[in-house]
């Protein structure tokens, strides 16, 4: 808005009263200040008197845009003054009493009362960003004292184009052994928020660029997803191109562009490696479409033989245990559906098989395996009693601490990898089984416990 304007102390002007008016007949600018001044005289006592207030500098001078067509004039009206919120509201209410402009009637209208130091404080704002910028650039910061709007805006200039593609990526990117892979350049400045700076954006579900490919044959590389369908699309199409070691994954329903820091520390802490986490997510899909068929079989029904198949393959494991040793093992993943693993043997604890299988221990074993099915995608794990109720059900992460501090497990069920730090605890606290999805190579072996896997399992 441009205001011609003689003498309007500008300097100490606060707001701007903006009216529009329409007179029936043609008037002059003159005629209508007049008719301002003389219909509001009196009218509000001396105090806010406008000629009294013009006298004293509180208000300026009144400025009309006027322009004239069929006899009739129209246009607007202007009022600085430097009076306070009210007061000027009160004097905008004033103009719109003017009914009149010499013998013709008019109607005044208050459009809006504008604060003119808005814009001042813009530019001061605007002004303070630009200087601490450069102080940024010229001296080292000793305090926390710049605003959190301003350092973002530096560190979302840290951003650069990677390789020949022109990739969006971190700052150190290429001296750095470990990769970030995310999906496009949000997730990227987002990180660079959090001070994470070695990330590249993939670019959406389309081509993976060749710029990535190379770099994830030198580094070891962790795709971070967000949380959604597209997130398992874009890693579908980096599997079959890169290679890649692990995936950390947003929680469901969040882009990695809207992470807190906390919650971005959190998912790349818990990163799983690409095995697992393919292995999961695809258990997770056949569950979900499990529960979306009619209903079928109950779980006991469809679960008792492999509970049977535990205890005998101990027996026959114990008459085939020499020619056992003399066959390369394949590796735990080669174990197949409801196979108890190889290795851990002789002695387990199976009831033997000249004395019949207690009825309470068939049921314990069925509960068991129902209990990991229930699991199916859940990342938790149970602890159950030597009657197979359920101690507690607690996240996976928190299975070691829980064993720590329990008495009386008579076996564990996860939705996860059975390792040997966690068959060792158990051991110790004089657990008898563990069931979960598949086993890491278990290179000391211990005969008193029962492993169950059960990856590929509907």
């Amino acid at each position: 808005m441009v205001i011609r304007m003689a003498k309007t102390y500008l300097d100490i002007v606060k707001y701007m009263v903006e009216a529009k008016f329409n007179i029936d007949g043609t008037v002059d600018k003159p005629d209508i200040i007049g008719a301002v001044f003389g219909q509001t005289e009196g009218l509000l006592g001396n105090e806010l008197d406008l000629r009294e207030l013009q006298k004293s500098g509180k208000i300026g001078r009144i400025e009309i845009d006027l322009s004239q067509t069929n006899n009739k004039s129209f246009g607007k009206l202007y009022l600085p003054a430097s009076l306070d919120r009210i007061e000027t509201c009160i004097l905008a209410a004033a103009v719109e009493s003017v009914d009149r402009v010499g013998p013709y009637e008019a109607q005044f209208s208050v459009e809006k009362v504008e604060d003119t130091r808005s814009e001042k404080r813009r530019k001061i704002l605007e002004r303070a960003k630009a200087l601490v910028k450069q102080l940024l650039t010229s001296e080292i910061p000793d305090s926390k004292e710049l605003s959190e709007i301003v350092q973002s805006d530096v560190r979302a200039g840290e951003i650069t184009s990677y390789g020949p593609d022109h990739i969006p990526a971190g700052p150190d990117i290429a001296k750095s052994p470990e990769l970030i892979v995310v999906e496009g350049r949000a997730d990227v400045l987002n990180l660079l928020r959090n001070d994470i700076s070695n990330s590249v954006a993939v670019g959406g579900a389309s081509a993976v660029p060749k710029t990535i490919i190379n770099l994830c044959r030198e580094k070891e590389v962790t795709v971070f997803l967000d949380g959604d369908r597209g997130g398992d699309m874009i890693l579908r199409n980096l599997t079959s191109v890169a290679d890649i070691d692990f995936v950390a994954r947003a929680p469901d329903g969040k882009e990695v562009e809207d992470l807190t820091r906390k919650e971005i520390i959190k998912a790349i802490r818990t990163k799983v490696p690409l095995d697992q986490y393919q292995s999961m997510r695809s258990r997770h899909q056949r569950y979900e479409q499990r529960e979306e068929r009619p209903m079928q079989h109950t779980h006991v029904e469809h679960e008792q033989p492999q509970v049977e198949n535990i205890q005998h393959e101990s027996v026959v494991e114990q008459n085939e245990q020499q020619s056992q040793r003399n066959v390369p093992s394949s590796g735990i993943n080669d174990i197949s559906n409801g196979d108890v693993i190889e290795k851990i043997e002789p002695e387990r604890y199976v009831p033997s098989t000249t004395q019949p299988k207690p009825a309470l221990e068939s049921m314990v074993f069925t509960e068991l395996s129902n209990g990991l099915d229930q699991l199916s995608g859940t990342l938790r794990s149970r602890l159950y009693d030597s009657t197979g109720n359920v101690v507690s059900e607690i996240p996976i992460r928190d299975l070691l601490a829980a064993i720590q501090s329990s008495s009386n497990v008579y076996a564990i069920v996860l939705d996860g990898v059975i390792t040997q730090r966690l068959i060792e605890l158990a051991v110790q606290k004089g657990i008898k089984a563990i069931y979960g999805l598949r086993a890491n190579p278990m290179p000391k072996k211990h005969t008193n416990i029962i492993l169950y896997t059960k990856e590929g399992s509907v």
